[in-house]
Order: structure tokens, then sequence, then C-alpha cells
């Protein structure tokens, strides 16, 4: 991964100014209330001291009733001020930090440049914690804000009953915070660094599963395996040395307020021993010692998470401020359901050209999986346009006119390794509750007995990842979206790979049934799925060298039959 350039930082502070500024309400009012909360808190011990001073020169049951009916509203107004304090905050807090995920997740959806070098799992460790820690910033600032308004009422409290306490105050709590503000730097670099690491190792872990089958083919599993323990041992080492880097700034705040409350305490009673402050001060000051410790150290602990949000913040805008590989025009493909490769090289593929009608069923065979894989990438706009020699229509328009949004919308091309998520069968099928044909792909991709197994039916849970499936009950449930999604034209490949040849055939009569009328081409060497389709296209060495239905390429062409042949 590479390091964020000098324009990151600036990019971060402009992430936590968009946070304060869309939840300017919320922050204002929360902190309104947790300034009230703390004011109240600290009005306590200087009730206390009023109380015990006034209760020992009027020693009535009125003053005595009044007393416990100020204290009275003193509790209850921290009590409802912290209470729905924190409910607005931390409601701003959560809503902020779902829209930044929203966001970075969008982001993650378009291709981003390429000298950013993020994968797919250090994609979703931004989209998740790090956009979490950015909106602590909703939550950080008001805090920070009510702890000061605690230390500047107990200074103003204490410099009333004597000057010196009063500036003890301001001069130990300023020397607090200078010294916490060295090591919240410190607090912040390594937390950016643990978080890099931490991305690195979800990105390996998802490469490790996407290509577990093939490293298990050729005895790779375990040097994969000795690779993502390096990796993970390394986020496990800077995870401990940012927890290390974290107590020792807990540990100093803790001492340095103890220190100050302590200094407080034995200058109010040499104070009261020499005459110079009465006993209700001396009772003040010794409540407000001991209160002050908590906003301290709540006011000396907010630096540190302002520098952690800020990290995050830096980590976010390498995702949000990459530039895409390629600007997609604002065009829509015609309704008809044509596709049209013109002239395409690309990695394996070699002045590729062929045309699918609309409304046709097209197998491609391809001799190398390599081709199958370039062509399948460009086709899902995973390959920029100027990447590549050659056009791509789709309805008849180039590719490079079309917005992402509407190419998507009418082309859906189905993933190799489709992913599964934590939910339910019907929530991984039919993501948007929208699908009008969803029993019918259920059917279509025989998951009915998966279905049938379950007394939940189509709510049947499913783990990440599809961890409680097996392979070939993953790969139906992929193809099932696929199909629920109804588009113009689906592109599929090696839908079957993982089920037997019984179950194969089955899909591909089904297939073929459901999408007639609708523009559909496969990447395949199932035999069964080349012979449901209208023709088969056969892809070598980067071209098209024969077209015919799978039969008649079986007659007729040796090399046709020993590549399809099982």
């Amino acid at each position: 991964m590479t390091t964020p350039d000098p324009k990151g930082p600036r990019q971060g502070a402009g992430i936590l100014r968009t946070a304060l500024r869309r939840n300017a309400g919320a922050v204002v009012r929360g902190t309104v209330l947790m300034g009230l909360y703390q004011a109240g808190e600290t009005a306590f011990p200087i009730a206390l001291g009023l109380i015990v001073e006034h209760t020992m020169q009027d020693r009535s049951l009125g003053s005595l009733g009044l007393s416990i009916g100020a204290l009275a509203v003193i509790i209850t107004t921290v009590s409802l001020s912290w209470r729905f304090g924190m409910r607005v905050l931390q409601k701003a807090n959560t809503t902020e930090a779902h829209r930044w995920r929203v966001k970075v997740a969008a982001c993650g959806l378009q291709p981003v440049a390429r000298d950013v070098g993020l994968k797919s799992g250090e994609v979703l460790t931004i989209a998740t914690e790090d956009a979490d820690q950015t909106a602590d910033i909703v939550e950080v600032v008001p805090l920070l804000i009510s702890s000061l308004v605690a230390v500047v009422v107990a200074s103003v409290a204490l410099g009333l009953a004597d000057i010196r306490l009063g500036l003890l105050v301001i001069v130990g709590t300023v020397a607090i915070l200078s010294i916490l503000s060295v090591m919240s730097r410190r607090i912040g670099s390594s937390t950016r660094e643990q978080q890099a690491r931490v991305a690195r190792a979800g990105a390996k872990v998802a490469d490790l599963i996407t290509g577990l089958r093939p490293l298990h083919g050729f005895g790779g599993n375990q040097a994969a395996f000795l690779s993502y323990r390096k990796v993970s041992t390394e986020a496990k080492q800077q995870a401990v040395t940012v927890a290390r880097v974290n107590g020792v700034y807990a540990g100093t705040a803790l001492a340095l307020n103890a220190v100050l409350a302590a200094a407080v305490t034995l200058m109010a009673g040499w104070l009261a021993y020499g005459g110079r402050i009465n006993i209700g001060e001396l009772v003040m000051a010794v409540g407000l010692a001991q209160f002050i410790m908590e906003p301290l150290k709540m006011f000396s602990e907010m630096p540190k998470y302002v520098m952690m949000a800020r990290a995050s913040a830096e980590r976010m805008a390498l995702v949000l401020a990459a530039p895409p590989l390629t600007e997609p025009g604002a065009e829509s493909p015609a309704g008809d359901g044509e596709l049209e490769i013109d002239g395409v090289r690309y990695g394996a593929l070699r002045e590729l050209k062929f045309q699918v009608r609309a409304g046709e069923f097209v197998a491609i065979a391809a001799y190398q999986p390599r081709a199958a894989a370039d062509l399948a990438s460009i086709l899902a706009v995973n390959v920029p346009p100027g990447a590549y020699e050659g056009v791509v229509r789709v309805g008849g328009r180039e590719i490079t006119d079309l917005s992402i949004e509407a190419l998507r919308e009418h082309m859906l091309v189905n993933p190799y390794d489709g992913e599964i998520f934590a939910g339910s069968l019907r929530t991984n099928i039919d993501p948007s509750g929208t699908s009008r044909i969803l029993p019918e792909a259920v059917e279509a991709s025989l998951l009915t007995d998966v279905v049938a197994l379950h007394r939940e039916g189509l709510d049947h849970a499913v783990r990440d990842r599809g961890a409680n499936l097996s392979g070939g009950q993953r790969q139906r449930l992929s193809l099932a979206r696929a199909l629920a999604a109804d588009s113009g034209i689906l592109v599929l490949r090696d839908p079957t790979t993982a089920v037997d040849a019984v179950t194969e055939q089955l899909i591909a009569r089904n297939l073929a049934k459901l999408r007639r009328g609708r523009t559909t081409v496969v990447l395949t060497s199932s035999p069964a799925l080349l012979d449901a389709a209208d023709r088969v296209l056969v892809l070598d060495d980067g071209v098209i060298t024969a077209e015919d239905t799978h039969r008649n390429l079986l007659a007729t062409d040796e090399n046709y039959c020993l590549a399809v042949a099982r």
C-alpha cells in the first residue's frame, strides 16, 4: 500500500470538517447538554461547600430543606442532560459513520486510480473501522468543549475562594494538555500504521479465500498461509505497539491529573490552616479537586481521539480522492440488448470480434482461461476503455459513452467468484427485495433443494462468505442472484463448475428457458451449457476461430471435441 501524499492530511482534515458541518445542529445541541451536565457536576461540590458554610451560620430546618432541594435540582439536571446529550451525539455519530461507509463503498464499486494500490479487503476495512473512527469527531468535539466548561467553572469557583487555587488549576491544565498533545501525535501515526496493516491482512484473507481451490491444486496453500501469517503478525505487533502507546498515554494522563488534584487539595488545606479560606470553601476545594479529575481525564483524552479520527479520515481520503480510471459518459444504452465486441486487444485477447444479437443465447468456449477472464473484466468495466484497443458496444452505443450506473443496470456480469454475504438466502438472491422473478430464479438455479432442506425456507440464515454452504450451493446461490436481477444482458462465467453433471444438465435447460428472449452470454467449457446455447463461439489464442452449434462443432472440429468433451 502506498503512503499518503502530502495532500492526504489536508483532505483528511476536510473530511472531519465536513462531518462537523453536516452535523452542526446535533453538535450544538450535544455541546449545550453535555456542557450543562459538566456544569451541574461542577456545581455539586460548590453547592456542598455553600451548604456547609450556611448551615454552620444558620442552623434551621428551612435552610436544610432549601439545600436538599438545590441538590435535587442539580442531580436531576446532571442525569437528564447526560442522558439526552449522549443520545443526540451517539445518534449523530452512528448516522455519520453510515454516511461515510456508504460513500466509501460507492467509491469501492467504481474503478479507482491504480497507484493507490488498495485491494478489496483494504477498502472494506476503510469502509468499516476507519469510517467509524472518523465519525467519532462528531462526539469528540462536544465532549472536549463540555470538559473545558467543567475546568473553567472549577477554576472560577476556586479563584473566587482564593486566586492562587484558580491559577493552579489553569496552569496545571495547560501543562497537562501540552504534554499529552505531544504524545497524541505518536498515537495518530501509530494508529494510521495499524489500520494500514490490518487492512493488508484483510486483503490477504480475501485473496486466500478466493484462490484457495487453485492453491490446493498445485500445493501452494502452505506458502500462502505463511504469507498471511507474516502480514497477520505484523498487524498484531503494530496493535500491541498502539495498545502500549495508548496505555502510556492513559497512565500519564491519570498520573498528571492526580498530581493536579493533590496539589489543589494540599494548597486548599494550607490556605484553610492559615485562615485565608473558611471551612465551606475548604469543603468546596477538596470536592472540586476530586471531581475535576474526571473532566480533566476526558479533556486530556480527547486529543488522542481527534488524532485517531484524523488518521482514519486520511485513509478514507485515499479512496474518496482517488480519480476514476475512466471518466464515464452520461448516456444510456438502447433497450434492444445487443452486444458487440469489435477488434478488442487486451491481455490474452487479439483482435477479438463478435456480435450477440438481442435475445440470443450465446456460449463462448475459451480454450485459454486467461482469455475468458480478460473478456469478463472488460465487460464488467473493471478495465478502463483506455487500457485496451478496440470498441465494446452495448445496445448499439460505445461503452465509453455510457454511464456506469446505466451500463450495469442494462448489463450484468456475474463474477466467477460471486460474494456471499451474511444474512439469509432471500437477501442474498434479492438484496433490494424488488425482483419479480425470485421463485423462477431459485428454481432455474436448482437452489430449491437447499430451500427445502430448511424449515425457514428462503429465510434460512447464511453466514458470511457462505461458510455454512457447500461450494455447489454457493455457486447456485450466486447464479440465482444473477438470474433474479433479470437484466437485459446477462454475462456468466463458468456458473456450474462446482455442481455434478446431472445438476449441470438441468441448470442449462432451466437457464435457456428462463432467459428466452433475453440476451445471455456464457463463458464456459460445460457441454451442457454449450448444447443449450443458440450458437457457440470458439475463443482460441485471443480470437474467434469457429462459430456453430455445439453439436455441429462436435461433429466437425476435432480440437473442439478434445477441449469440451468430458
